[in-house]
């Protein structure tokens, strides 16, 4: 994917119905899908643009228009996300990450328990 680069929170919308669909879309077919905004079809070509300029989608040209695939799962998308908010904000230390978002207050039970149990599995340890 090369750079990575955000999306914006529209763009975010187009690209969770557009992993949702699991097909090819049109711009059709999402103006469809958020008749409720009005976008017109030249602002959803200009999401659509950025989107593939970022990597974050394919496109390719049928007939007269172009179908819109995806370039990356919405899981690879968040794991790019997640580990450069650590590294911009957090100069890559996750526990530094870890400390700020329990807001320096510890961590309940629960999450020490779902933490341990992640890195049991990720980590394959007993």
């Amino acid at each position: 994917m090369g750079t990575f680069s955000t999306m914006s929170g529209s763009e975010m919308e187009i690209m969770r119905v557009i992993w949702s669909r699991g097909a090819p879309v049109t711009v059709g077919d999402l103006l469809e899908a958020f008749a409720h905004r009005g976008w017109k079809a030249q602002t959803m070509s200009t999401f659509l643009s950025r989107l593939v300029e970022k990597g974050i989608l394919h496109s390719r040209r049928q007939g007269r228009g172009n179908l819109y695939v995806p370039a990356v799962s919405e899981a690879e998308y968040r794991r790019l996300a997640a580990r450069q908010v650590v590294e911009q904000l957090y100069d890559g230390s996750l526990s530094a990450f870890l400390s700020a978002l329990s807001g320096g207050q510890g961590l309940e039970r629960r999450e020490v328990e779902e933490l341990r149990a992640w890195f049991e599995e990720v980590c394959g340890h007993d």
